[in-house]
Formats: structure tokens, sequence, C-alpha cells
């Protein structure tokens, strides 16, 4: 099995929380000595002039160019944060990381609560774009049914449990750490 790489990656729309849990689940594996690397691949993507919409072909492109460095230092597996609105998408990731066995957890919250998370987040000229995007986002998601499984993360959750639950639905904890 040393040919298959488990790739984690956490969806849902804007505000959702997907950057906070991946910091919280690198947290989590690393205390549990799961050997990992973990991007937020939107990082991935940003350049002007956008070649295409959401960068998805640029990002692919960088995540095949640094996955073998992580792999080679000792990485096994991958967890990254990133919107995934189709089951077709995923193709990508497996023409980036050849032997890729993907698993998609979307993160749900209430459209109140992703959009009161993105205020202090875009206090800029994208501020409108954004709250108006996650309202939008969270309904394409919702019927794309993409994910192989959501995990609740609405305001007053615990964003360690959180991050537990993402890990262990995935099969990336022992449920009882």
């Amino acid at each position: 099995m040393a040919d298959t790489v488990p790739l984690l990656i956490i969806s849902g729309s804007m505000g959702a929380g997907k950057t906070t849990v991946l910091g919280e689940a690198i947290d989590l594996l690393t205390e549990s000595g799961i050997a990992h690397a973990a991007f937020d691949l939107d990082w991935l993507t940003f350049m002007h002039p956008r070649h295409e919409p959401f960068g998805q072909g640029l990002m692919l492109k960088n995540l095949a160019a640094i996955w073998p460095i992580y792999a080679a230092a000792g990485a096994d597996r991958l967890i990254v944060a990133r919107i995934v609105d189709s089951r077709e998408g995923l193709e990508g990731y497996r023409e980036a990381i050849p032997g890729a066995q993907i698993t998609v957890c979307r993160l749900t919250a209430s459209v109140d609560t992703m959009q009161r998370r993105l205020e202090p987040r875009e206090p800029g000229m994208f501020r409108e774009e954004a709250l108006a995007r996650s309202e939008e986002l969270a309904s394409i998601l919702e019927a794309s049914n993409a994910e192989d499984f959501r995990v609740d993360n609405d305001e007053g959750r615990n964003i360690t449990e959180v991050a537990r639950k993402v890990l262990s639905r995935a099969d990336w904890l022992n449920p009882s750490s």
C-alpha cells in the first residue's frame, strides 16, 4: 500500500471554517505523531492575471510540483483546505498526486455564522462580494453532494472537537484519541 496517498480535502463554503479546522487538524496529527503535509490550496492559486476561474489548473500544477518534495521528506498523507463542488473535479487531484485516495469532508455552518466569520476577514473591497458568494456557494455545495461526509462547524462548536471529528470520520485518528 506504499503506492497510496491518503488525501483529505476539507471543503465548505466561504466562512465555514476550512482553514481554521485545517490548522487544528495539523496540531492533532502532529500530537499523534502522524506524518503528514498540509496546505490551504487557495494560496497556490493567487496571481494576476488569472488564466481561469478560481485558479484550479494552476493550483493542481503547483500541487503536483510540491507534493513529491513533501513525500520525499517523509509525508505519507496530505490534508488540504479547498472548496470541492463536484466529484468530477477530483480527477485533477489524482493526476497531481498519483495514488491519491481522496476523502472529502464538507464543513457546514449557517449562513449567518459564515457571514459573521467573513466580516472581519474581508474588511476591504472584496467584502460585499464575499458575503454574497458565501450564501451562493453554500447552496451550490448543498446541491452538489460532492462530499463523502459532513461535519457541523456552526457557531459555538469547539474547534478541536470539530477537527477531531473530521479526522476520525476520515479514519485518520483512532476515534478514542
